[in-house]
């Protein structure tokens, strides 16, 4: 069994979001708690939204704040345009302010084309893909007001290579990348840059799900021949953010080489 690995100790590292506000959705668990936790680290205030796991943010937002770092809770469930806004119009309230914003809530309805139904189909594109879209319409007025932004958008290898079982996970992240590129082309001029970490299979909830032998052959698939840990991919979207102010409608593949 394929069991998330937890940060035990932190990493001295420059602490270089200080002052800065990050909303984080679906960040309860997974690459979400791993993010949340990363930009924190460095500094940032960060905004833990959670759409029905209190517990699990409660447990992030604990963690924040045994280092010192600044936190809240936002429950809200991003599939929904008016929950979404709503969110983001909450960390506005508390912070008066939103520098970095990554989407990375995502669920997954795994099943054949030919067997899944239409509420599987639509459940994923309305989290994975219409969430993301909510969450940025809803955030780009306060950046451009302040002509900064750091956003990032978190997909998947399934996007861009496909995935038997996942046609609904894939057009929802391959939407997310194409998406990501139009907003980088539009925001621009506002200092806002729009990225994508696209991370192979994860050692998170998603993957514990997945039988023992359908796991070995994905390693064998794997050039690394293991799975990324969540912190792994967290470093890689707290780059972006951090030292990417060159870096826009980009994709940074964190997987092991299972695409290349």
């Amino acid at each position: 069994m394929i069991t998330s690995v937890l940060t035990e100790t932190m990493i001295s590292i420059p602490r270089s979001l200080i002052g800065k506000v990050a909303l984080v959705t679906g960040a309860a668990r997974g690459i979400g708690r791993a993010i949340a936790l990363e930009l924190a680290d460095r500094g940032a205030s960060v905004a833990i939204n959670f759409h029905s796991n209190l517990s699990g943010a409660e447990i992030v937002r604990d963690e924040i704040m045994q280092w010192g770092g600044e936190t809240v809770l936002i429950q809200g469930d991003i599939s929904s345009k008016t929950e979404a806004r709503r969110v983001v119009r909450d960390v506005l309230d508390t912070y008066e302010r939103i520098d970095i914003l990554v989407n990375n809530a995502g669920i997954t309805r795994d099943k054949s084309v030919r067997k899944m139904t239409d509420d599987e189909w639509t459940d994923v594109i309305d989290t994975n893909l219409h969430g993301t879209y909510y969450c940025t319409s809803a955030v780009l007025p306060a950046m451009i007001e302040r002509k900064f932004g750091r956003i990032v958008n978190i997909a998947s290898f399934s996007g861009q290579a496909g995935n038997f079982g996942q046609s609904n996970y894939a057009a929802s992240k391959g939407g997310i990348i194409a998406y990501s590129k139009v907003l980088a082309l539009e925001l621009a001029k506002y200092n806002i840059t729009v990225n994508v970490v696209a991370p192979g299979f994860t050692a998170t909830d998603m993957l514990n799900a997945i039988p023992a032998d359908v796991l070995e052959q994905i390693l064998a698939k794997i050039p690394l021949r293991r799975f990324a840990l969540p912190q792994e991919i967290a470093k890689a979207a707290a780059f972006l953010i951090c030292d990417g102010d060159y870096i826009t409608g980009q994709q940074l593949n964190v997987n092991g080489g299972i695409y290349m």
